[in-house]
């Protein structure tokens, strides 16, 4: 009996303990689903979903203000105008050399020398010669002075019958040989004071001197080297050093046939170096050389600098901006500039629309400035070399995907 009465024993549960674990998953699974269509809906409203906007894309650059004042452009190179390979006038071996690349020189100063040891002993022996040849005269002119004194009391004794005619003629005949030996002695002090002069030149070419004050470009020869004036000789080289005068330097530039009008003698130029992009040199025109390239059909144009600078190197390649007036120091100075149909405004201040690497368009707010032809200054905003959105559309939004068109 009691055995009948525990089997029949349940323990039942409600139906309201058991749907609500159910609901709850439920209401989790719907609030997920609410937070996942209120994140589509915001990044379909900021454009994320909807296609790539297609844009035309310009790059913020760092331009010249003196670039409007430009009536002509040309290319050319930095050349010394005076420049020189320097090298002996005999042949010798290179014993020393004083300098390399990049020292500056004087007028007259030693840079090398060759081995000259036998056009100094053939000086020596000049010197000597002109040494014996001064005591030789010295010794015809001592004999002279006593022959003019024999002879001048033989005429007087003679006259007064002192003496015979004999010894007079016998004065007279060694007056005249010694002054004939004082006459050959001068002859001979000059020849030798020639030779040696011989002998110095000799020595001096030997020694190779800088023709002006200069900064040596290049050394083309080395010690041991053998030196020669026949650059064609074996094993010789021609010239020792080059150098160039940096105060000489003008750019070269061909300017077409039919551009030549707008180029003047003195007119203001502007030159900008490959090597230095970011700063743009005073010059104005020197010369128009009178003679044409047929093959190209220009005309060589050398514009010279207003400011020296020891940045500026020999065979630089270099641009020349011709300008209608000269640019004032506030012209000269670099700015941030793009295209004014880049800015436009949104909510009632101008903003440009920065393309990332992503594609992505950016709003980003500037403050603009001077108008520089059909571009506008940038005082704030994207810097230089940044990409940014020509005319963009009204419906593009910050943060929009853009994709790029060919202009």
């Amino acid at each position: 009996m009691a055995d009948t009465d525990l089997s029949q024993l349940r323990i039942e549960k409600s139906s309201s303990v058991v749907g609500r674990p159910r609901r709850r998953r439920r209401l989790t699974s719907l609030l997920v689903a609410g937070v996942v269509l209120l994140a589509i809906i915001l990044l379909y409203g900021t454009g994320y979903f909807a296609p790539a906007t297609a844009v035309q894309v310009a790059t913020v650059g760092r331009i010249y203000p003196s670039q409007a004042l430009t009536l002509l452009n040309a290319s050319g190179y930095v050349v010394a105008q005076r420049k020189s390979a320097i090298s002996s006038k005999v042949t010798g071996r290179l014993v020393w050399l004083g300098v390399e690349e990049g020292n500056r020189v004087k007028t007259g100063q030693v840079i090398a020398r060759l081995e000259n040891n036998d056009v100094m002993a053939a000086r020596e022996q000049a010197q000597a010669n002109v040494g014996t040849a001064r005591w030789t005269l010295d010794q015809a002119q001592a004999e002279l002075a006593d022959a003019t004194l024999a002879i001048n009391r033989a005429r007087e004794l003679v006259s007064k019958n002192y003496i015979a005619q004999a010894d007079h003629d016998t004065a007279l005949a060694r007056f005249k040989k010694a002054d004939a030996a004082v006459r050959a002695g001068q002859s001979a002090l000059a020849s030798s004071e020639a030779a040696l002069k011989a002998a110095e030149v000799q020595v001096e070419y030997t020694l190779i001197r800088a023709p002006f004050q200069a900064v040596v470009l290049t050394k083309n020869a080395d010690i041991g080297d053998i030196v020669t004036p026949i650059g064609a000789a074996a094993n010789a080289k021609a010239a020792v050093v080059t150098v160039a005068d940096m105060n000489s330097l003008k750019v070269e530039a061909d300017v077409s046939e039919s551009n030549l009008e707008k180029v003047k003698l003195g007119q203001p130029c502007e030159i900008q170096l490959d090597a230095l992009p970011e700063t743009r040199f005073r010059g104005k025109v020197h010369m128009i050389v009178p003679t044409a390239d047929r093959s190209k059909a220009t005309v060589m144009v050398k514009v010279g600098f207003a400011d020296q600078d020891p940045r500026i190197l020999p065979e630089m390649s270099a641009k020349v901006a011709f300008l209608s007036r000269p640019s004032t120091e506030a012209e000269q100075s670099p700015r941030i500039a793009v295209n004014a149909k880049a800015v436009v405004e949104r909510k009632g201040r101008p903003v440009v629309f920065v393309v990332t690497k992503e594609q992505i368009a950016v709003e980003t707010p500037v403050t603009t400035g001077d108008r520089l032809g059909d571009l506008v200054e940038l005082r704030r905003g994207p810097k230089a070399g940044d990409q940014v959105v020509i005319n963009p559309p009204v419906k593009l939004k910050d943060s929009m995907r853009i994709t790029k068109m060919e202009r």
